[in-house]
């Protein structure tokens, strides 16, 4: 078994928590949460999403997402409006305030990456965004093509010529 510092998904996923609690350091000063930002975030991407939706965007329960989408109407950062054709489908929005907000915490997160990719020239970040997108295309194709379109089963299925940062298989 390699070592877990040499093996491509433990990196990947150290770099990602690492970027996530440093921009939480960067934003709570704002006064926004992670819980938050997130929401902000996923319907700055996905305007009008449904609960359902939205939870299964966030990977919690509708019941948390519900919660959450709570308290952001009460701080006037997102409204519900209803679907036209299907009046039991609630429509989720930003408001403006909250646009406003989503503009503020992108500035905090194009600093927080540039300042996590210093040690890298400009054709190495390219480079690095290019190799990030390719796997990422991999990976939604592989969860696209799994039967529920669920990520669980996909993430089942082993990925082609996986390979660690060493080189070998991955386990």
């Amino acid at each position: 078994m390699p070592n877990t510092d040499e093996y491509i998904g433990v990196v990947i996923s150290d770099v990602a928590r690492l970027l996530r609690t440093e921009f939480d350091r960067r934003v709570r000063r704002l006064g926004i949460t992670r819980a938050q930002w997130l929401v902000l975030t996923r319907l700055h991407r996905h305007p009008g999403a449904s609960l359902s939706e939205l939870a299964e965007m966030m990977e919690v329960e509708k019941a948390t997402a519900g919660r959450m989408i709570d308290r952001l109407v009460a701080n006037g950062w997102v409204a519900r409006r209803t679907q036209r054709d299907d009046r039991r489908v609630k429509r989720v929005y930003l408001t403006p305030e909250a646009e406003r907000v989503h503009k503020r915490i992108w500035r905090v997160a194009e600093a927080t990456v540039e300042d996590a990719l210093t040690g890298l020239s400009a054709q190495e970040s390219r480079r690095l965004m290019t190799l990030l997108q390719r796997i990422k295309k991999t990976l939604v194709s592989a969860v696209d093509d799994a039967p529920s379109g669920k990520a669980g089963v996909a993430a089942r299925r082993p990925l082609r010529g996986a390979r660690g940062l060493n080189g070998k298989a991955a386990p």
